[in-house]
């Protein structure tokens, strides 16, 4: 039996991200304002109807990025109910994968926060943060915070 806060849901908002990690161990972030909101997150975004999440991907970071991604695995799939963060009566399912930027000098980054106007048409920077010192509280949403720390765990582990 299910709680009132986990009704079934008739529809289901599936994300697709890419954890880009460099050689000094730091992610790449990106900083965005949309739908009346600043958030920091990972790069990615929504699945399409009729698109694998590899190729959703693939899109996600070239309209972002303008970049091609490479050596893409897969990291981790949302395993808890987590309700849509802007549209009712909608779950939420993430899907994470490590992946690596085929020219990664090319892209332009910040090392500020929300380095954009935000009067622009989809405003959004991208900044690369380290992966020790980033914490769960600069991540905007809920699904992401799990992610930085399995990525701490993993850091931590290997030294």
């Amino acid at each position: 039996m299910m709680s009132s806060d986990k009704k079934r849901h008739s529809e289901f908002n599936i994300r697709v991200y890419g954890l880009v990690i460099n050689e000094n161990n730091e992610i790449l972030l990106t900083d965005e304002y949309r739908l009346g909101a600043y958030m920091t997150k990972f790069p990615g975004g929504g699945l399409e109807k009729g698109e694998g999440t590899i190729d959703c991907l693939h899109r996600e970071f070239w309209e972002e990025t303008h970049q091609k991604i490479i050596n893409i695995s897969h990291y981790y799939t949302t395993d808890f109910y987590q309700k849509g963060w802007f549209y009712e009566n909608m779950q939420l399912i993430s899907i994470y994968y490590k992946a690596q930027l085929k020219n990664p000098e090319a892209l332009k980054t910040s090392n500020k926060k929300f380095d954009f106007n935000k009067t622009d048409d989809n405003p959004q920077s991208f900044r690369w943060i380290s992966i020790k010192n980033i914490e769960q509280a600069d991540m905007t949403f809920p699904i992401d915070k799990v992610v930085i720390a399995m990525l701490q765990k993993e850091l931590v582990s290997q030294s």
